[in-house]
């Protein structure tokens, strides 16, 4: 008879990387044993067939984690997983999901989980990588720019795991421009797991970033992340509800940024989410940049998004290259029911560049009318209440 049915790993202070122990009874069935040395120590790898269980309090992330394949990490409601200060030279904090690992992360409105930093300044940890085995467009497969992790296969519904009611806080570290963490970085994730309620505050990059696949989600909160809000590329398929994006008053780029795949505008799977209740705030038409924009739709992206509130842009959609015009055109590419509110241009379109100029510049496209991408209804809510703070993203989110 099991005494558990799951395993707790033991990552010991007892070398420079930690040191991954199980227990078994006398019948090889596995207990749980819970060592706080984790707590201060929380790094290292979880293999095929082990469960790391973090069960309460707060653990602090002193490098990478890793879930192999096979794997599982558990995260108990309340808990809190703190990255520490790094210095030069040293690992990184994150935490990544290899194909046919799993974390299993499931807070309450009560107790969310929460993913932080000990510095409470953007860039201070990388942040969450799930990577799992649902189509892309950049090839069969591909690997992570962060964590250098496979991802991409055939299986629809592949299952990363659960996450749900958690926050990420303090994320994005950068590497490089080509190499980026956001809060949550979703490389070929399955409709098989979970994202829901979910809130990425603070993040140096992007909040929430899908790399292809076909993973659904629902409640996301995205806040003050100083690039875009939300980020879709390599042929991401899901179906979403309830988002609500505002950027700080100081920083921020997008609410949405949107690609197909940049090499090859038509590689299949094309981009085609649908989304329904979204709202995104900007911090002002015109303030810190020449034109900011609620949502940026370039190289094949198509989409369907309705019952939108748009507020405080320069520009509503910003509609680039040849396939997202005719995607407007034959209405791949819609967003219904939208609510502008302090917009000043609520659509613009560029073809393709005709190509460079004598000092090898791109020639920029020409301008083009895409303003059958939306219609418009003064009574859309958008994620729940307009521009205000939806019911369900009260008492477990923050900044807002």
């Amino acid at each position: 008879m099991k005494r558990s049915t799951s395993t707790l790993l033991m990552l010991a202070l007892l070398a420079a990387t930690p040191i991954v122990f199980t227990a078994c009874s006398d019948n090889d069935d596995p207990i749980d044993i819970i060592d706080n040395d984790i707590r201060n120590n929380l790094k290292g790898e979880v293999k095929s067939g082990e469960n790391l269980i973090l069960e309460n309090g707060t653990y602090k992330l002193t490098g990478p984690l890793i879930v192999r394949a096979g794997g599982k990490l558990t995260i108990k409601a309340g808990v809190i997983v703190e990255a520490t200060p790094f210095q030069d030279g040293e690992e990184i904090r994150y935490i990544a999901v290899a194909q046919e690992g799993q974390v299993l992360a499931e807070g309450t409105k009560e107790k969310p989980i929460v993913f932080t930093a000990t510095n409470k300044t953007q860039q201070a940890w990388g942040g969450i990588v799930l990577c799992g085995k649902a189509p892309i467009n950049k090839g069969n497969t591909a690997n992570a720019e962060v964590s250098g992790l496979p991802y991409g296969g055939t299986a629809e519904n592949d299952n990363s795991g659960i996450l749900k009611y958690a926050r990420i806080e303090y994320s994005g570290y950068s590497y490089s421009s080509e190499k980026e963490f956001n809060g949550l970085s979703m490389f070929g994730v399955g409709k098989g797991t979970t994202i829901e309620y979910i809130q990425v505050h603070e993040g140096s990059d992007d909040g929430f970033e899908w790399f292809g696949g076909t993973v659904d989600t629902k409640y996301l909160v995205a806040t003050a992340n100083e690039d875009d809000q939300f980020d879709w590329t390599e042929g991401w398929n899901g179906t979403n509800e309830n988002w609500y994006g505002k950027e700080a008053s100081s920083k921020g780029n997008r609410g949405i940024e949107a690609d197909n795949n940049s090499n090859n505008h038509l590689a299949n799977p094309i981009s085609n989410p649908t989304i329904k209740n979204l709202t995104l705030i900007g911090r002002g038409a015109g303030e810190g940049l020449a034109e900011p924009q609620a949502m940026k739709l370039r190289v094949g992206t198509k989409a369907q998004i309705d019952n939108v509130v748009l507020s405080a842009w320069s520009v509503g959609f910003d509609v680039e290259h040849n396939e997202g015009v005719g995607y407007v055109a034959d209405g791949s590419l819609k967003v219904t029911n939208v609510k502008f509110d302090n917009v000043v241009t609520k659509s613009k379109g560029k073809k393709t560049s005709p190509g460079k100029d004598a000092d090898g510049k791109d020639i920029p496209g020409e301008p083009v009318d895409v303003s059958a991408i939306f219609t418009e209804n003064d009574a859309a809510t958008g994620a729940g209440a307009g521009t205000a703070t939806p019911e369900w993203a009260k008492g477990w989110t923050v900044g807002l």
